[in-house]
């Protein structure tokens, strides 16, 4: 391959990005904010690319690792650097599937080590605690009720909760239809408390709240009328956890991992579990494993005889210093 043929071609570049975005959204069915990270993870490659005189569809494995040691030389997080390979892998398979080029630079590219990351889990007296913190005498009271509960008892995340609809609810067969990630649809049980909070706010809802326009089919409205936001959620919990003295670094989505844990504590089979979150890889649910089995270390090391004798038997020694 001569420089000539490396040289970048804008418009053919630009042409290309928009066939690839294009396969994201109609065959693998990405949401738009995952389609949006993978379209800008390209373009972040792109940029690079065409200071270094190299045409995108030419790049080589050499090109690519040089780029990534990049990101890591100036202190991009390997979470991140994780994501972005993720999404450069996805594109140079585009290119060999639509026949662009034979080969795939990208097929050999190694990630970055990422230590694993056991999420924070709050106990089912904590998650009492925050109901127990809000004013169901206030406006907002009731319809905040049902939001814990309902994040809490059907592991949501907070973007599926916001866009619940009245229509996704059968609460008389105790399920609700859930619109994940990649638009998949899933049926998830709904605890006969959440369905209890849910019935009550659908009452207030129906005749103290004004609604908008195009919001009569949503669940959980805002005080002016429209569906509520990922923000609002986050700052009601934040603003409960420190009400119920919970120091531990909460977010909506720690109600889902407390969700998850709990389950497995009780003994959900973990495929179901991962059914139940709306994980397209089981993988992704065995974290709750590490949970459980850090727990399980905690309680061993606490309750075993030969723990509890040694333990005594320091106790009895005088210090030896």
């Amino acid at each position: 391959m001569n420089s000539e043929e490396k040289q970048p071609n804008k418009a053919e570049e630009t042409r290309l990005m928009k066939r690839y975005k294009q396969y994201l959204k109609l065959e693998k069915g990405l949401s738009a904010r995952t389609l949006e990270a993978y379209g800008q993870d390209v373009e972040k490659l792109q940029h690079y690319l065409e200071e270094a005189g190299v045409c995108l569809q030419e790049a080589r494995l050499e090109d690519l690792q040089t780029f990534l040691a990049g990101l890591h030389d100036i202190g991009i997080h390997p979470r991140s650097q994780a994501r972005v390979l993720s999404g450069i892998k996805s594109f140079y398979r585009f290119l060999v599937m639509s026949d662009y080029r034979d080969d795939d630079p990208a097929e050999l590219l190694v990630g970055p080590k990422i230590g694993k990351h056991l999420p924070e889990v709050l106990t089912v007296e904590e998650i009492d605690a925050l109901i127990s913190c809000i004013d169901r005498s206030s406006k907002e009271g009731q319809r905040n009720c049902a939001i814990v509960e309902t994040l809490y008892s059907c592991g949501l995340r907070v973007s599926e909760l916001c866009n619940l609809k009245l229509s996704d609810l059968y609460l008389q067969e105790g399920f609700i239809k859930v619109e994940g990630k990649g638009d998949k649809q899933r049926l998830v049980p709904i605890s006969p408390r959440a369905i209890k909070e849910i019935g009550y706010w659908l009452s207030i809802r129906k005749s103290e709240w004004r609604i908008k326009p195009g919001f009569e089919d949503t669940l959980f409205l805002a005080r002016w009328g429209n569906g509520i936001g990922r923000i609002m959620v986050f700052h009601l919990i934040k603003q409960l956890a420190e009400m119920a003295g919970i120091t531990k670094n909460i977010s909506p989505h720690t109600l889902r991992h407390s969700f998850a844990t709990h389950l497995l504590e009780g003994g959900a089979n973990l495929r179901a579990i991962q059914c139940m979150l709306g994980h397209e890889s089981i993988s992704t649910t065995e974290i709750y494993t590490h949970i459980d089995r850090q727990r399980l270390r905690s309680e061993i090391i606490e309750h075993h005889p030969r723990n509890i004798k040694y333990r005594n038997e320091h106790r009895l020694k005088p210090n030896e210093d």
